[in-house]
C-alpha cells in the first residue's frame, strides 16, 4: 500500500484461513484516497469532493501448483465498478505467471465508455507497478 500514489491508502479488512482459520484463503480489503485537489481536471468534472477507491481480493487456496483470485473494486459513491479474476501459476521450477483478466464498467450515458478507458489504462500502470514491487520484495527477501 506504501508503493501506490494516492494521497491515503489503507488496509480496512485482512482474514487468513477463512471462516474456519485454516482453510487457505486470504481476503483483503483496501481503501485508496485521492485527495479532490489532486485529481485530473476531467476527474473534477464528474465527481465533486475526494475519489475513493475500494478494491477486495479474495485469494483461493493453492491449488495444484496454482492460485486463484476474484476482484472486485468499485470509486465509493459512483456508477464505477470493477472485477474480475487472477490466477497465479507456475511456468518452470522457479518461475510462475500471474495472469489477469479485469472489466471495467461505468454506468454513464455517453461518456461511460471514455471514462471506462481511462481507468483500465490507469489500473494497468496499476497493476504493473504492484508487480514490479512484488518482484522486488521476493527477490531480496525470498
Amino acid at each position: 500500500l506504501a508503493d501506490i500514489p494516492v494521497d491515503d491508502a489503507r488496509l480496512e479488512s485482512l482474514r487468513v484461513g477463512g471462516e474456519s482459520g485454516d482453510d487457505g484463503t486470504v481476503d483483503v480489503i483496501t481503501l485508496q484516497v485521492v485527495r479532490s485537489q489532486n485529481l485530473a481536471a476531467l476527474v473534477k468534472q464528474l465527481h465533486r469532493g475526494d475519489l475513493c477507491v475500494r478494491r477486495q481480493e479474495m485469494r483461493g487456496p493453492v491449488s495444484h501448483g496454482a492460485a486463484t483470485a476474484s476482484i472486485e473494486g468499485s470509486i465509493v459513491e459512483t456508477p464505477v465498478r470493477v472485477s474480475g479474476t487472477a490466477e497465479l501459476s507456475p511456468t518452470g521450477p522457479r518461475s510462475s505467471r500471474l495472469t489477469f483478466r479485469i472489466t471495467v464498467a461505468v454506468r454513464i450515458p455517453i461518456i461511460g465508455g471514455k471514462v471506462e478507458n481511462i481507468i483500465g489504462t490507469h489500473l494497468a500502470t496499476l497493476i504493473t507497478r504492484e508487480q514490479h514491487f512484488t518482484s522486488e520484495w521476493i527477490a531480496d527477501n525470498g
